[in-house]
């Protein structure tokens, strides 16, 4: 159980969590994230599919509309959304990954390693995508093991050590040095008990 808006919600089940209003993008978009056997529109709609059906049929039309609208937004590349997402980049794909996520109108986004495998181009995309979220009013957490993403992203940083917080600091506060030092210091602990 967590609290959402004050509110306490069980999130037993992925309906749960989409229900209320929180989406979680893996870090394993292969394997958990995306069906790549499937077309982009597929994979974009897969989240919410209420949100493209009339009492329970898919509505194919609005299903290809929304799904154009999002590469759009997204600034996904590729020949036509009903292309497979197998067909594209790793940051492509990633997009795709967030599109689904951000058509199933999420009030919390947990990006769990959300630039991990993709170039240098498509991380600075994925960057905007974060902050114009941000912008929009969501609250956005982002797990990642590389130091400048974080640093360069988050505007409040817990630093995490065998599953533990060791440390919390503000993106003013935050430095690689001061990181290290909150694992260092949890680590020099652990060995003295």
């Amino acid at each position: 159980t967590m609290r959402i808006n004050g509110k306490q919600v069980n999130l037993n089940t992925v309906r749960s969590a989409i229900e209320n209003k929180l989406a979680y993008v893996t870090e394993d978009r292969k394997g958990n994230g995306l069906i790549l056997s499937k077309t982009i529109m597929e994979n974009t709609t897969l989240a919410n599919l209420k949100g493209v059906s009339n009492h329970q049929v898919i509505d194919s039309d609005l299903e290809l509309q929304v799904s154009q609208q999002i590469v759009e937004q997204l600034h996904t590349k590729c020949s036509t959304v009903r292309e497979d997402v197998n067909n594209l980049s790793g940051g492509n794909q990633q997009k795709v990954l967030l599109g689904k996520w951000i058509f199933a109108k999420p009030e919390i986004l947990l990006l769990d390693e959300p630039t991990r495998g993709i170039d240098v181009g498509a991380k600075y995309e994925i960057y905007c995508i974060i902050n114009q979220l941000a912008e929009e009013g969501k609250s956005v957490l982002v797990i990642s093991s590389e130091m400048p993403e974080i640093l360069g992203i988050c505007d409040r940083i817990y630093v995490l050590s065998e599953g533990k917080i060791v440390g919390e600091m503000t993106q003013k506060e935050a430095s690689q040095e001061a990181i290290m030092t909150c694992i260092v210091k949890n680590q020099k602990g652990a060995g003295q008990s």
